[in-house]
């Protein structure tokens, strides 16, 4: 059965639960994660603080403050938004240690209301010193990522996804380490897709498509937003010299901006990037979201085609 990667990861962290004792759950009484199950589990581990997101995070930095590592899970417009100013003042520019569980980001919660839907938070989350960003692809990298992140120490972002998509990743060969990106293609090719998140899986099928016709395409994942894995980025800047990113949130201060960022002050090539265009997500299906916003299979096999033509 499939599931969210919001599931998988908050599903894995109550697993550890069981052997570690080292951290506490808040949540802002919503059904995010599987989280808002923690405290039948461990009643003294767990903290609701109802619809109050400022609050939520006020208090998950002063039991930090006090050496405990907090987890704190509610939806990510909420927590990257109505609490933007504590998460960069009260958890970030002290450095404590919050794990903070944004979920619902991207396009793929359509159908959950154009409210609740955060297409932003990466742009806005990275602006923010000391912050770490990391978003799996499916649920096998979701899994991966949560143990890593409860031994990681520091404000942390973890950015989650409505809806299940298929696995992408091997189980058995799947390794994830914060900072790094994974090159999951990395023979000769004329283009390099760079992908964060739950888009992989797309980026893949547009990459067997250019083959089909005779286009190489590499596909390097950034499970890692923030610090950006820059090594990776110039090694496939180099090696095809032409880049296309993908990412299911907005172009504006994104995961493609700061993969523009380097090229431009490193080694400036044809870029091209997919992802929202300046505008507000929408109630929807999914498929009709990316199909508006030119972010379907077919809109990532031009922009590669672009990027190449431009090459040349």
């Amino acid at each position: 059965m499939l599931l969210p990667t919001r599931i998988v990861f908050g599903d894995s962290i109550i697993e550890h639960a069981g052997h570690r004792d080292d951290f506490v759950v808040f949540n802002a009484d919503t059904k995010t994660c599987h989280l808002e199950n923690f405290g039948a589990i461990y009643p003294e581990r767990a903290y609701s603080f109802g619809i109050a997101e400022q609050n939520l995070i006020g208090a998950a930095a002063g039991m930090a403050s006090c050496g405990t590592k907090v987890i704190v899970a509610t939806y990510s417009v909420f927590l990257c938004m109505r609490a933007c100013e504590q998460v960069r003042t009260y958890v970030c520019q002290p450095g404590f240690d919050v794990m903070m569980l944004g979920t619902h980001a991207g396009l793929l919660t359509g159908t959950e209301g154009a409210s609740h839907i955060a297409v932003e938070d990466i742009s806005i989350m990275r602006a923010i010193p000391n912050l770490t960003i990391i978003e799996p692809s499916d649920a096998v990298s979701a899994r991966a990522m949560a143990g890593k992140a409860l031994d990681f120490q520091g404000p942390l972002y973890v950015r989650l996804h409505f809806a299940p998509v298929p696995d992408v990743h091997d189980p058995k060969t799947y390794r994830f380490e914060i900072g790094k990106a994974n090159m999951l293609t990395d023979g000769e090719a004329e283009v390099t897709f760079l992908v964060t998140g739950i888009l992989l899986g797309k980026v893949l099928e547009a990459a067997e498509l250019l083959k089909k016709e005779g286009i190489r395409a590499n596909v390097t994942e950034f499970p890692t937003i923030k610090p950006l894995d820059e090594e990776a980025v110039l090694c496939a800047a180099r090696k095809t010299g032409a880049v296309v990113t993908v990412e299911d949130n907005t172009i504006l201060g994104g995961f493609g901006a700061s993969v523009a960022e380097v090229l431009a002050e490193n080694h400036p090539i044809p870029l091209e990037r997919i992802g929202i265009r300046d505008r507000f997500g929408e109630s929807g299906s999914p498929d009709r979201l990316y199909e508006q916003n030119h972010m379907t299979v077919g809109d990532m096999v031009s922009a590669a085609k672009r990027a190449i033509g431009r090459k040349r």
